[in-house]
């Protein structure tokens, strides 16, 4: 298409530079791949496989026992002395009606691990789920 304007032709621009598309695309690529494994970061835990395992797809309170014995709260380590408390501050008001479930690695001592039940019970929480693993066939 040509215009005049005062004895001139001037043409239309017809050609899309893609240069600053294909820079930000790039970017953004970049930041992606950087991001992704900080997104997926957590406590390694080998969780015990059993046969009944139940999928859950909701969110909810995790505390986590690794191999050296650490204890997790959401993925943030705690004291297990301060365990009750913490607990009680966080989630809903009535203790009776928080579930918890429980992740320790499946090399934890049963000592280490009744330890964190019963801090888990003294914050007046009793219903408390095993994560568990299925087998594989």
């Amino acid at each position: 298409m040509a215009f005049s304007a005062k004895g001139r032709t001037q043409t239309a621009l017809a050609e899309i530079n893609i240069t600053p598309l294909v820079d930000v695309v790039l970017v953004l690529l970049l930041i992606f791949m950087l991001t992704a494994p900080v997104l997926q970061s957590g406590v390694e835990v080998a969780i015990p496989k059993t046969r009944t395992v139940k999928q859950l797809t909701e969110e909810r309170m995790v505390v986590t026992i690794d191999r050296e014995q650490n204890v997790f709260l959401q993925d943030k380590p705690v004291n297990v002395n301060q365990l009750p408390s913490l607990l009680k501050t966080t989630g809903k008001a009535d203790p009776s009606k928080k579930i918890i479930y429980l992740r320790a690695d499946e090399r934890v001592p049963f000592g280490a691990f009744a330890t964190v039940m019963d801090a888990v019970k003294q914050a007046g929480i009793t219903n408390i789920s095993i994560v568990t693993q299925p087998l594989q066939k």
